[in-house]
């Protein structure tokens, strides 16, 4: 363990900003940290601690530079501070990046190192796997600090936590159907998902339970064989594009990458509802307004896929799957509250969930 830092000292412009910006809350601590024998370079950031410790994943990217993958490591841990607190965990919100080509630099002995930054903030920040981690780094990571989740059964771990957050998901199409056509049942909707993955195949499995017409779509093309393999009844697009512009389209599901709408995507996307697993779905702000506009109901993305962090939650108090899926059931819940205040207030679902969040980290300030 060589060298660490606060962020100001290697970040500047844009990154700075979003550090002390007041209105997002700031950030409470963010440390570079640096191990000169592994090749480590990594950013953690905690964001807000009201509620508890930190909890968020690492994740492993090659980013452009240091400032994109501290600026990264912020609006993450933001993001983690909002998703716990309405999935009523007693966790603050941190991520931890750490910078390179995880094919090429990943090894043990930079894991390890890693582990002891993490060890070195007492507890302040609980880690777990992201892009670029899996279960089986999270069991290196634990060799050299205790606060660490996602890890194997094996290792008195809850193992991948990819079933639970889609779960939340599928409970958050279920509020929304219940929100918008009185009926929690997606039987016979017809819902596109894009992204099949670990998150995506287990939300087809959900769907076409409950009576779903499933169209899917994925850059890997394994990814869609294995799915009409299993389930020939499930239909599959070219591409994204394709996807949302699908005629009849009920519910639109990102489950793939961030920044899905767009004043690009939002325009053709014909269905009637968004619900996804992927982070960060709104490329920008206003996007969430453009929506709305459109007679389109947003589930928020940080809300529905809280199915994941509530498992790796679980585990620091002795995993227990039933105990997990009942806590992911009341996304369900949590969901339809978010659009009865929105509606409320003529506020669009985002904004509502944001006011929601930050109330409950206020309250947790006072004395």
């Amino acid at each position: 363990m060589t060298d660490v830092r606060p962020a100001s000292a290697g970040a500047t412009g844009d990154v700075l900003q979003t550090l002390f910006r007041t209105e997002q809350g700031g950030h409470e601590q963010v440390v570079l940290c640096q191990d000169r024998a592994s090749g480590l370079k990594a950013v953690i950031a905690l964001h807000n601690t009201a509620l508890g410790p930190a909890l968020g994943g690492t994740r492993f990217h090659a980013y452009a530079s240091e400032e994109e993958a501290v600026l990264d490591a912020l609006n993450l841990s933001r993001g983690m501070s909002y998703k716990n607190a309405l999935a009523g965990l007693d966790h603050g919100g941190g991520k931890a990046v750490i910078i390179g080509d995880p094919e090429l630099i990943k090894t043990d002995e930079l894991l390890l190192a890693y582990g002891r930054f993490v060890a070195s903030l007492g507890g302040r920040y609980v880690t777990a796997c992201d892009v670029g981690t899996y279960v089986a780094d999270m069991d290196v990571v634990a060799r050299t600090n205790k606060w660490t989740t996602g890890r194997s059964p094996e290792n008195g771990g809850a193992g991948d936590s990819s079933v639970l957050t889609a779960y939340g998901v599928f409970q958050g199409m279920r509020a929304s159907a219940q929100h918008l056509w009185g009926d929690p049942s997606l039987r016979d909707r017809k819902v596109g998902i894009a992204g099949v993955g670990k998150v995506g195949r287990h939300l087809v499995e959900h769907l076409l339970k409950d009576g779903a017409e499933v169209v899917i779509t994925d850059v890997r093309a394994e990814s869609v064989d294995g799915i009409l393999a299993r389930h020939p009844q499930v239909t599959a697009v070219a591409d994204t594009d394709a996807l949302i512009r699908t005629a009849g389209l009920d519910v639109y599901a990102p489950c793939a990458l961030g920044g899905a709408l767009d004043e690009v995507t939002v325009p053709v996307l014909t269905a009637k509802v968004v619900c996804g697993a992927a982070n960060n779905q709104l490329a920008h702000p206003g996007v969430e307004k453009d929506l709305s506009d459109r007679g389109i109901l947003y589930a928020p993305d940080y809300v529905v896929n809280a199915g994941g962090v509530i498992q790796v939650a679980d585990e620091l108090h002795g995993f227990d799957f039933d105990r997990c899926k009942a806590k992911a059931a009341k996304i369900f819940d949590t969901t339809l509250a978010i659009f009865a205040h929105a509606k409320a207030d003529g506020i669009p679902p985002a904004a509502a969930a944001d006011r929601l969040a930050e109330a409950r980290m206020a309250e947790a300030r006072r004395p």
